[in-house]
């Protein structure tokens, strides 16, 4: 991995009694902004936190780089979309913190720019030393729909951390993928097998 320095975004607000260095576990949740890092967020909540943790809600926003030429946008309005995108980032993530807020829990809003999310996720977690991280085993690549490319595909970004990570790393399924998986189970059960064809007849009238 390329040890490359973290680009911090504007800073967020801390809970008063967030302290890394006194916590007795220090948790990252990592999250894009998307339907299951939310469900991430509540889900460490009311399963995995307990008294005594911090929590860092990590996010990793792509780079200025990945607006570039290629994509025909001037200089002034990829700077103006990477602002727009940098506060909707800022709100966002202030909103998916609000279960930590209600349970007491001391976090804080961790926000890096990089070009490649899977990778600066595991770095940071070296870099924080950090004891576990949770996240959803989908949805990252939410940028994707407000027209922002990045390396993180849907699935990959969780395959790439259980690997890569120095810390154990929880990946928290959505109840909705959940239900999915298990129609296109109930779906797969109920289609009649296929009998194999008997060639025997074939075979006879072959050999005469």
């Amino acid at each position: 991995m390329t040890q490359s320095p973290p680009k911090l975004t504007n800073s967020l607000p801390i809970s008063p009694n967030f302290s890394l260095s006194a916590a007795h576990r220090r948790v990252a949740i990592a999250v894009d902004l998307s339907d299951e890092s939310a469900f991430a967020v509540k889900w460490a909540v009311q399963n995995y936190l307990r008294p005594g943790d911090a929590v860092i809600l990590l996010h990793v926003q792509p780079t200025s780089v990945l607006y570039g030429a290629d994509w025909g946008i001037s200089t002034s309005s990829a700077h103006k979309i990477e602002q727009d995108y940098e506060n909707f980032t800022n709100n966002k993530a202030t909103q998916l913190a609000l279960p930590l807020v209600e349970a007491n829990v001391p976090f804080k809003i961790h926000i890096v720019k990089d070009r490649d999310m899977k990778e600066r996720l595991c770095l940071e977690v070296e870099r924080l030393r950090l004891s576990a991280m949770i996240m959803g085993s989908r949805g990252f690549g939410a940028n994707n729909n407000r027209g922002i490319v990045s390396k993180g595909k849907l699935g990959s970004v969780s395959d790439y951390c259980v690997k890569n990570c120095i810390c154990p790393v929880v990946v928290v399924r959505h109840p909705q993928e959940v239900e999915k998986k298990a129609a296109a189970a109930v779906v797969e059960a109920e289609l009649p097998s296929v009998p194999e064809e008997d060639h025997g007849a074939d075979d006879e009238l072959k050999d005469d």
